[in-house]
């Protein structure tokens, strides 16, 4: 494994960052990245003496810019943009240093459990975004599962719906993490929104033509009936009546702690990035707590979830949750590092 920088291919423009239409020319990656690799004699990354997987959490277009529809934005108010610069010149810098790269991707349909679609009120209006769902409100009646759905879903047995999504709201406040949260729709398949970042799509396939390395994408949160922050696994896997909802994704999680070294970057800080870690941490913990010190957090390349309210203000932020979930990750002995400063001083 190499880790000298490398200088950043002429391919490469920084501002296509702030571009939610730039969409990279494939073949002409492909040329490029044969003659950087043959320039700065780059080997393939299955000649790597040490595993150094990079993972790129739901850097897609309706979070990475104010044109999608949940810009995760930050307190500065250009959080993913940014963020997709520093892990485009990272990856570039890095070549030589990075083993394989796997993108994951927020899958969604029309109708999901955290979207309003799903929800109608008491007298059978359609619910907003930016709310919770408690457990309370559906006992009270105030909110229940939007009757249309029931017949693709679930056979058209309403009540099991009805059971269904109590139980859901239940067990996520028992868990303690997170109360359910109606998100406008995005990360819809087949919408625009959906694709990766076209910088963050060309570097991805840079890296793969330059090292001979696959351009893996892990799936994740196209179940109507569960949230999947965590591309480990979904918020509940179980259903009311006790059979399995849904199971962990224990492929990827052995890869990732199969590897030498796993990095970490994405979106959004305070939810998407923040599960994927806390369930790999949980996973750590559970085998060796030593397996801590091979994750990295690249804190300068994720953001969190800001709602700006058109007065200066705020009407949601998550960035103290994201600032408290990185110190939890640190001291569980994981890494914290900026990605402007040399592989070489920081990856053990």
């Amino acid at each position: 494994m190499s880790k000298n920088e490398l200088p950043l291919p002429a391919l490469y423009d920084a501002k296509n960052a702030d571009r939610y239409g730039y969409a990279p020319d494939e073949q002409a990656v492909f040329s490029a990245a044969a003659e950087h690799k043959k320039a700065h004699a780059i080997k393939p990354s299955a000649s790597d003496t040490s595993n150094v997987h990079l993972l790129l959490i739901d850097v897609q277009k309706d979070f990475c810019f104010p044109q999608g529809s949940l810009y995760v934005g930050g307190r500065s108010g250009r959080g993913a943009m940014d963020d997709n610069r520093r892990i485009a010149d990272f990856i570039y810098k890095n070549l030589g240093a990075i083993s394989q790269i796997t993108t994951t991707m927020d899958t969604h349909f029309a109708y999901q459990i955290f979207f309003p679609a799903f929800w109608v009120d008491r007298e059978g209006e359609p619910l907003k975004a930016h709310r919770e769902i408690t457990t309370a409100q559906i006992d009270g009646g105030e909110v229940k599962p939007n009757p249309a759905v029931a017949k693709w879903l679930c056979g058209g047995n309403y009540g099991w719906l009805c059971k269904q999504v109590r139980h859901y709201t239940a067990e996520l406040e028992k868990a303690g993490k997170y109360t359910l949260y109606l998100w406008p729709p995005h990360c819809l398949l087949g919408g625009s929104g959906h694709a990766l970042a076209g910088v963050i799509h060309e570097a991805r396939l840079f890296h793969a033509f330059a090292r001979g390395a696959q351009s893996h994408v892990e799936v994740k949160g196209g179940h109507p009936l569960t949230e999947n922050y965590s591309v480990m696994q979904p918020e509940v896997l179980t259903r009311h009546d006790g059979k399995a909802l849904a199971q962990k994704n224990t492929s990827f999680l052995r890869t990732l702690l199969t590897a030498d070294a796993v990095l970490i970057a994405g979106q959004a800080a305070s939810h998407c990035v923040k599960s994927s870690i806390d369930d790999i941490l949980t996973e750590i913990v559970s085998t060796d707590k030593a397996l801590a010190k091979k994750v990295y957090v690249l804190t300068d390349c994720m953001s969190a979830v800001t709602v700006p309210d058109g007065k200066g203000g705020w009407a949601v932020d998550f960035t103290q949750a994201a600032d408290d979930a990185l110190g939890r990750f640190a001291q569980a002995g994981m890494n914290l590092v900026k990605s402007t400063d040399p592989m070489s001083k920081w990856l053990l």
